[in-house]
């Protein structure tokens, strides 16, 4: 017998809502622990309620075209009726922002001025935090687009030292970009008064300010998706681990980190959980040193939901693997409301 999810129905009423009610969920947890695959399983359940669901994965080792056995890239693609998916490549965003701010500043640079600012955004490029940075500008623009183009959009994330950092930007970011906006304003008013005694007028030349413009959009763009992020009735992260010391340690730092920050938890999924069938000495000790870790995941995430899956007797691949996956959660776990 495999052993199924736990579904407490006296759970808080904070955890009441199933997670397919929400609208953005973000996978997170420890490499090789399976995020992608219960990401995956999860997109699949919204989509074949016919939630247009999207699955994005930020994780560098992309493993969603493997997963579905279609070529995944940049934009979305359909895989499935009613869920597409894309595969963010960190590099690949930084250069693409990069190219675009060049473009903008390029309209509004004195032509002496140029090759001193394009060189000042190329050492930006190559500065720590550059790809996260555009990885969450892109993460803010897909955001946008639920209600829109998209019912549900679910996040397979990187590994969680990467995850985190990542979560942490909004504040960081909205931050930064209101420095740029000061300054950014401070030099139109220094510009109007050059003007204003060189061609003895005050008159406004009529122009926009593009980088501004372009500023104001990013900020008001961080901002609501950082209020989505926050938002307990539409937004969860969920924690995958394995029943094994290391991460369940990591997980317990992860989620207090996210805690700190207002990100809602929605539920710990603990994977890959040896089936209570098997036999023999060897899988009998992993069998009890995994129930150890068990028992500290019911003492340690009491006020969250907890669902376990079991290690399956094959790799899970095509819609066909996800549904094995999703067939050991309870139905009620996986009836969204629309």
């Amino acid at each position: 017998m495999l052993q199924k999810a736990v579904f407490d129905a006296a759970d808080p009423p904070g955890l009441s809502a199933r997670l397919l009610d929400r609208e953005i969920l973000f996978f997170g947890g420890k490499g090789g622990v399976g995020k992608t695959t219960i990401a995956a399983a999860f997109a699949l359940a919204a989509a074949r309620q016919e939630l247009r669901t999207l699955l994005v994965s930020t994780d560098a080792a992309h493993s969603t075209s493997d997963l579905f056995q279609v070529t995944i890239g940049p934009e979305p693609t359909a895989v499935t009726d009613h869920l597409w998916a894309l595969e963010i490549d960190a590099a690949r965003e930084a250069d693409r922002y990069i190219a675009d701010v060049k473009e903008r500043i390029a309209h509004v640079t004195a032509p002496r001025l140029a090759d001193e600012v394009r060189r000042q955004i190329d050492i930006a490029r190559v500065s720590p935090g550059a790809e996260e940075a555009a990885v969450f500008d892109r993460f803010t623009r897909i955001m946008d687009q639920l209600g829109s183009r998209y019912d549900r959009v679910y996040f397979d994330t990187a590994p969680t030292g990467q995850t985190l950092r990542l979560l942490s930007l909004p504040e960081l970011m909205t931050l930064w970009i209101d420095g740029l906006i000061a300054r950014r304003r401070k030099l139109n008013v220094l510009s109007r008064m050059w003007r204003t005694v060189s061609q003895g007028s005050d008159a406004a030349d009529g122009t926009t300010d593009s980088v501004l413009d372009a500023l104001e959009e990013r900020k008001k763009r961080f901002a609501r998706a950082r209020v989505l992020m926050t938002d307990r009735r539409r937004a969860s992260f969920v924690f995958v681990l394995v029943a094994e010391r290391l991460p369940l340690a990591e997980t317990k730092k992860a989620v207090g980190v996210l805690e700190r920050n207002g990100i809602p938890i929605g539920a710990i999924v603990v994977n890959q959980l040896l089936p209570l069938d098997a036999e023999g000495e060897f899988v009998s000790r992993r069998r009890a040193s995994a129930q150890e870790t068990l028992d500290q995941v019911d003492q340690k995430f009491a006020d969250y939901r907890v669902l376990r899956i079991p290690l399956l007797e094959r790799d899970v691949v095509g819609v066909e693997g996800l549904m094995e996956i999703l067939a050991h959660l309870p139905p009620e776990e996986l009836a969204a409301g629309h």
